[in-house]
């Protein structure tokens, strides 16, 4: 099988690259859109910002590419934000698979959401054999809210969308590739869609 890791200015592409690797996956980071294009799988990671990944996606036309992908895509943090139609980090027009706002948490409390949090509402077969309320790692400032494309939610500060499908395009708010047990088999699920 062959799994495609977007290339980009993000962060966590390698650890993403790790996890797939201790599921027996050997994937191939990269740019090139003949690539991405045949590869059976495709993963969109993200650590970062969002204008200036925008920026880059838009100058190797990556923007263009992923919303016409007709294999399973999985968005992860940023990667997901940038799935929809627009976010208020640099007032950022995104691809817009989804067609939802990306918004930024109010600083009532602390600002980003780093740790461990609990995700109900599964839907879906990315969330095969895995409880209601499993413990998933999420690192964000910016959320979606809760919408039609939802087949996960948490809560912090307010209830926000966890995890998001549209036909071929699947994308969660927290990172799988450093949920413990719970995030190997969400990835592993992916794999097997």
């Amino acid at each position: 099988m062959k799994v495609a890791i977007i290339k980009y200015n993000a962060g966590n592409i390698t650890s993403v690259a790790f996890a797939l690797q201790r599921l027996g996956i050997n994937p191939e980071i990269t740019d090139d859109p003949e690539l991405i294009k045949s590869s059976d799988k495709v993963i969109f990671p993200g650590v970062g910002e969002a204008s200036t990944t925008m920026n880059y996606l838009r100058l190797k036309k990556l923007n263009q590419l992923i919303p016409e992908l007709k294999q399973p895509v999985l968005g992860i943090c940023l990667g997901m934000q940038l799935m929809c139609n627009y976010s208020m980090e640099g007032k950022t027009p995104c691809i817009g698979i989804f067609d939802e706002l990306i918004e930024k948490f109010p600083a009532k409390e602390k600002v980003p959401h780093v740790g461990w949090n609990t995700i109900s509402n599964l839907k879906g077969d990315l969330f095969k054999n895995i409880p209601d309320n499993s413990y998933v790692y999420f690192v964000h400032s910016y959320f979606a809210n809760e919408s039609q494309y939802s087949i996960a939610n948490s809560n912090y500060i307010k209830p926000f969308t966890a995890a998001m499908q549209k036909e071929n395009f699947y994308a969660t708010q927290f990172h799988p590739e450093r949920s413990g047990k719970i995030g190997v088999l969400i990835l592993k699920n992916f794999i097997e869609l």
